[in-house]
């Protein structure tokens, strides 16, 4: 097991550590709904260092990230950044990441933990385009600073306007004594806040000004478990549950961010534009339960007379709608608000709705 470079304040604080993804991981301190709440009232702070970072840069850099990722990476400007994921050749998906573009020929991919190793190599099989490419994963640590009251607690750490920072865009400036991180206006909770990208030997710097800043507004640390109920509130996939290797971003309600006419080709673009035009079978839909049951990944789902008709991908009780909530590919026919479902919970068919992204509203 690996240990991020905040490992020990971890273990200082109380936190219950779990593996994730070949790492020891903080899941939770106080229990996931103080936590769940406190990012959704106030700001909390998520040591997500675990994720990947890979520079790619070079003439052929915006040619390599065009081919092997489905969103316009072209329409990027310095400072902004984008959603958008890498199909995997068979119509389905190698990961989800967040594209930013630092230079003009300079940009930084960040993917998922678990998939380091596995979306390195598969870049790297697809880099004919002279690209230079560096795995920067152990060097760099990531906080995510997370709620309402961020940019108001973060600001005097920094000499530039926070409230600037628009929705996906990002600053390179200096952070908590730090002179050089990026500030990226980004996050999985839904509640606003920033992503703070920084070395690996600055990093208990940066969380100890953090939680210095924020302490008159209520800061907490929050672990991966309240992470997971946040995202799932808004809807928002997880990589290896909702969308994976055998799932289409149309499938996966990601036709946003594949752009079927930016040219030149990239992959499955052939694929995914007839299967577009033929239509999908099944799309992944949100639901919320109407009888007491909660959810769980992989639990069937089925019609009324108890037809298998999809399956859940995540499942919770959301901390703050206070319903038991998922999501789940279901067959075309049942993917309309409103449509009644059954989630098989212990070999009972427990009724559910399906309903309209995201479950949390501001």
């Amino acid at each position: 097991m690996k240990n991020t470079a905040l490992n020990n304040i971890h273990i200082e604080l109380g936190a219950k550590m779990v593996p994730f993804a070949g790492y020891n991981m903080p899941v939770q301190y106080e229990g996931i709904k103080i936590e769940h709440q406190t990012v959704r009232d106030a700001v909390g702070v998520f040591d997500v260092s675990h994720m990947g970072e890979f520079l790619i840069s070079g003439e052929g850099a915006l040619e390599l990230i065009q081919y092997i990722s489905s969103n316009d990476a072209s329409t990027l400007t310095i400072g902004r950044a984008q959603y958008s994921c890498m199909p995997n050749g068979k119509g389905g998906i190698v990961d989800d990441l967040i594209i930013y573009k630092i230079k003009d020929t300079e940009y930084l991919l960040v993917v998922n933990a678990s998939n380091i190793d596995k979306d390195w190599n598969w870049i790297s099989s697809h880099n004919t385009f002279g690209a230079t490419m560096k795995n920067l994963s152990e060097k760099y640590s990531l906080l995510a600073i997370q709620g309402p009251k961020a940019v108001e607690a973060m600001q005097s750490l920094t000499s530039i306007d926070l409230s600037d920072i628009k929705y996906y865009h990002f600053e390179v400036a200096d952070f908590a004594g730090i002179g050089h991180v990026i500030i990226s206006a980004t996050g999985y909770t839904g509640s606003g806040g920033f992503e703070i990208y920084c070395k690996n030997g600055e990093a208990e710097q940066v969380w100890q000004k953090v939680f210095e800043a924020g302490a008159e507004f209520g800061i907490k640390p929050i672990g991966l478990a309240a992470r997971d109920t946040l995202r799932l509130e808004m809807g928002f996939c997880l990589y290896g549950n909702d969308i994976s290797d055998t799932t289409s971003p149309l499938e996966a309600g990601l036709g946003w961010i594949t752009k079927l006419k930016k040219e030149p080709d990239f992959i499955d673009k052939d694929f995914l534009t007839k299967q577009k035009e033929a239509g999908v079978t099944r799309k992944l839909v949100a639901f919320e339960m109407i009888d007491r049951g909660i959810p769980r990944h992989d639990y069937q789902i089925n019609d009324a007379n108890g037809n298998n008709i999809g399956i859940v991908t995540s499942g919770t009780m959301g901390p703050s709608v206070n319903k038991s909530i998922g999501l789940g590919y279901v067959s075309i026919e049942f993917i309309k608000p409103d449509t009644e479902i059954y989630i098989e919970v212990r070999n009972k068919g427990v009724k559910a709705k399906v309903v309209k992204l995201p479950f949390f509203q501001k």
